[in-house]
């Protein structure tokens, strides 16, 4: 794996000129949020999730975004029904496993789709990402109580058990293939302040995705993006409100040259 910041900024430089679809079955807390985060990115979002043109509409996507969060059996269908179309058709697939190890409901989901669908990245945290191996992990709602560390040693295995990359993100997020282990240490507290990151930073892998056909360096490289998005809002903003709004536009503002140089990407 050659320099991964370098890697970055072609990435964001590739996103925003291809503008890539990015088809999201997402749920409604989030939305209006990664939507907005998609545009500021340069991708063109779309939040489709009917079963009679979920089909339609990952066959012109350039990636497909699967999120439980808020999860009924037909939204179920819909995605395995979209999942299967990308398969089909060798489009990227993200899954975020939200609050996956809280409820037989989404434990059972997320491993369905696992199974039914060629899934690129996984990208959650460390409790949904050990409850998709572990029948005695548990999660506090869409919490994580397990760290990054915690999991660090079974997502290498899972990753190759399941031959899937893994993104699990917190303080220092920890990207694997079951073979090259990459660590990204950017980021900023107030993150974890406001709801939805965590579904943005999968959002913000799916256009990497649509870009970069390597899942570890289209992972690692959106993580080390939307971390530097929130350091940069960080220094002007000191609660949470004002801290999403500043991170919406360092989104837009932050330039490819910018990452490479202010990434922090470190393979092991």
């Amino acid at each position: 794996m050659n320099n991964l910041g370098e890697a970055a900024a072609r990435n964001l430089a590739a996103v925003r000129e291809k503008k890539p679809l990015i088809h999201n079955i997402t749920n409604f807390v989030v939305m209006n949020t990664t939507a907005n985060a998609l545009l500021a990115m340069g991708a063109s979002p779309v939040m489709a999730h009917a079963p009679n043109e979920v089909e339609e509409m990952v066959s012109f996507a350039g990636a497909l975004v699967l999120n439980i969060g808020t999860l009924t059996d037909p939204w179920v269908a819909s995605m395995l029904k979209a999942g299967a179309k990308a398969t089909a058709l060798n489009k990227p697939v993200i899954l975020d496993p939200v609050g996956s190890g809280a409820t037989a409901l989404r434990t059972d989901a997320a491993r369905t789709i696992i199974a039914q669908t060629r899934i690129s990245v996984i990208r959650g945290n460390a409790s949904e990402v050990l409850s998709l191996q572990r029948d005695d992990t548990k999660t506090k709602g869409v919490d994580s109580i397990h760290t990054v560390d915690d999991a660090a040693g079974a997502a290498t295995a899972l990753s190759s058990q399941l031959d899937t990359t893994l993104a699990i993100t917190g303080p220092v997020d920890l990207v694997t293939d079951g073979k090259r282990i990459i660590r990204v240490a950017n980021g900023h507290p107030l993150m974890g302040y406001v709801t939805g990151t965590g579904c943005t930073a999968t959002v913000a892998i799916g256009a990497f995705l649509a870009v970069d056909p390597d899942p570890v360096s289209a992972a690692a490289t959106a993580l080390a993006y939307f971390g530097l998005a929130g350091e940069i809002a960080g220094k002007v903003a000191d609660a949470p409100g004002s801290f999403w709004v500043q991170l919406l536009d360092a989104l837009y503002t932050i330039t490819p040259q910018q990452l490479e140089a202010d990434s922090k990407i470190e393979s092991g």
